[in-house]
């Protein structure tokens, strides 16, 4: 094995330090790194994409949970106004603004039905709320219906 020889500009030759390996392996081990700097870019990549994919499966979970619990509360809101006030509008929409249901909004549909009930006659409510909150065809986009009848027999 010989060490690569060079000529300073005196012209005096200069000896490289070398690995003293045969010219054909030279760059050998340039190969595996490269592949395992690679494929470990590629784990990276795949960790990134799983964790934001879990991340936005979480949030959406949350969203949709929030919607419900806001479409609650318009049944609730409904029951109210038909059961205690008497009024039962055709459509109502509720924009909500408060604490965890805040950009929410929730349109209330009420639907009366008199009944006899015995002697006195009584009336049954049917109502529906509809819960949503960003733009359809949108990540952000979620809806939830909730449905109760209520009557006011005794």
């Amino acid at each position: 094995m010989r060490a690569a020889v060079t000529r300073a500009s005196g012209g005096a030759p200069v000896r490289l330090r070398g690995s003293g390996a045969p010219e054909r392996l030279r760059g050998f081990a340039l190969v595996p790194a490269l592949f395992l700097i690679v494929v470990l870019a590629a784990l990276a990549v795949v960790a990134v994409r799983v964790g934001t994919e879990q991340q936005q499966a979480v949030t959406m979970a949350l969203e949709e949970a929030r919607a419900l619990a806001a479409a609650q509360a318009g049944i609730e809101w409904g029951a109210y106004q038909s059961l205690d006030a008497g009024r039962c509008a055709a459509s109502t929409t509720l924009n909500l603004n408060e604490a965890a249901l805040a950009g929410f909004t929730v349109t209330v549909t009420c639907a009366a039905q008199t009944f006899a009930n015995g002697a006195a006659p009584a009336t049954s409510y049917v109502l529906q709320a509809t819960a949503t909150t960003g733009t359809y065809g949108q990540p952000g986009y979620v809806k939830r219906v909730v449905s109760g009848t209520f009557s006011s027999a005794t």
